[in-house]
């Protein structure tokens, strides 16, 4: 059985939405960009290999919409099919799956897996409207989570009907701190953390070996990120006001920031890698994907990395580096403590609440850090997971091999 094997990564820098650098850009443009930036680093490998572009997207509407993939593949003169798919989140990481379940099972040997997010432009450039979509059947689910936003409460249950499938994300990071005694002091520390830690790693080139710079509209370059808040102080972080709950606990300093950006992964068989003289980055081990109640979907990642791990014949103890996106610290903290995850090998260059988390490109953003960390740090066996919307959790292992 042919083995999935990461041949290249590339990513844009994170622009913050509505004020960063990239509001200007379109992202099927952006997306084109780093996708050619990724095959440019294969030179033995040629488009027409391309069996699919798999580019995930959490939300794919307006400027993201019309089946973007295709759109894509073709402003870069490719005859090579694409698809687009969202789960939210975790877009860019379940279309990496889709590549390496598609080589697993000889339906092809040279995949781009891709993901990109421009809130900017979405919110900006979409004429549609999520007023009257929504299912009528969860409005009393919707009140509950309205009714008890505003009131505050003093912990989380099940609900007896129907769960709120629309939860906004800040309602159920709430809920999971409650559920799981995170405390606001605890919260704040670890955003400081990843503070502390994307700085220190951008200071050592880290973050710098991943990035592709962008040539923006007016002609200027962006080849860092924006959201990074590297004088950061712990002082700050605890005087800022909860966003979501009048007594909660999560703030714009624990949590992530909407964001813009893309990313890309380039993944073949080992056969084809070997044939076209390829050095492969890693091979793809297992992947998991879960399901829980959506109002506290920030668990997600305990169950769906429990999987990848049975798949894998793996345990905890044997991954070198974790990478656990930051969308809450509150749902962060839980997830690793109940998987056992060492915090000097999570998230050990820093996470999203720094870098940031344009939804569709997180994914295939992650897995390149976590390459990157991997070489860095020298080790062997690295986790992906993630949280994701509608309450669902993500997860892959990959092997480095360079």
């Amino acid at each position: 059985m042919p083995e999935a094997v990461i041949v290249s990564t590339a990513r844009s820098p994170i622009g913050r939405a509505f004020k960063g650098s990239l509001t200007e850009v379109r992202p099927d443009d952006l997306a084109a960009t780093i996708i050619q930036a990724a095959m440019d680093k294969v030179p033995g490998l040629s488009h027409e290999d391309i069996v699919d572009l798999h580019l995930g997207c959490g939300l794919p509407g307006g400027e993201q919409g019309f089946n973007m993939a295709r759109v894509v593949t073709t402003l870069l003169g490719w005859e090579t099919p694409g698809t687009t798919l969202t789960r939210y989140c975790a877009s860019s990481l379940q279309t990496t799956r889709m590549a390496f379940h598609a080589i697993k099972a000889g339906e092809g040997d040279a995949f781009i897996s891709a993901g990109v997010e421009m809130v900017s432009r979405y919110v900006k450039g979409s004429s549609d409207s999520l007023e009257g979509t929504m299912n009528p059947r969860f409005d009393d689910a919707q009140a509950r989570t309205q009714e008890i936003a505003q009131s505050g409460a003093s912990g989380w249950e099940p609900p007896t009907g129907l769960p709120d499938i629309y939860i906004p994300m800040g309602q159920t990071a709430e809920n999971v701190a409650l559920l799981k005694g995170v405390s606001r002091e605890r919260q704040d520390d670890f955003a400081f953390e990843s503070q502390q830690r994307y700085a220190a790693a951008a200071a050592d080139g880290f973050w710098e070996r991943e990035v592709t710079p962008v040539e923006l509209p007016n002609g200027e370059t962006m080849s860092v990120d924006d959201s990074p808040r590297p004088g950061t102080e712990r002082e700050k972080l605890a005087s800022l006001a909860p966003v979501f709950r009048p007594d909660g606990s999560v703030t714009a300093g624990n949590a992530c920031p909407l964001n813009d950006g893309a990313a890309a992964v380039v993944i073949t068989s080992d056969e084809k890698a070997k044939q076209l003289g390829l050095e492969p980055l890693a091979r793809i081990v297992s992947t998991g994907v879960s399901a829980l109640n959506p109002e506290i979907m920030g668990l997600g990642p305990v169950d769906a990395t429990r999987q990848a791990l049975k798949h894998a014949g793996l345990s905890i103890d044997d991954i070198d580096v974790a990478e656990i996106n930051e969308a809450f610290a509150a749902q962060v903290i839980p997830s690793a403590d109940e998987l056992g995850i060492d915090f000097a090998k999570l998230n050990p260059h820093g996470g999203s609440i720094a870098v940031g988390h344009p939804f569709g490109m997180t994914g295939a953003r992650i897995t390149g850090t976590l390459l990157n960390g991997l070489q860095t740090l020298d080790g062997t066996f690295g986790l992906e997971t993630m949280c994701v919307g509608g309450g669902q959790g993500m997860a892959m292992i990959i092997e480095r091999l360079k």
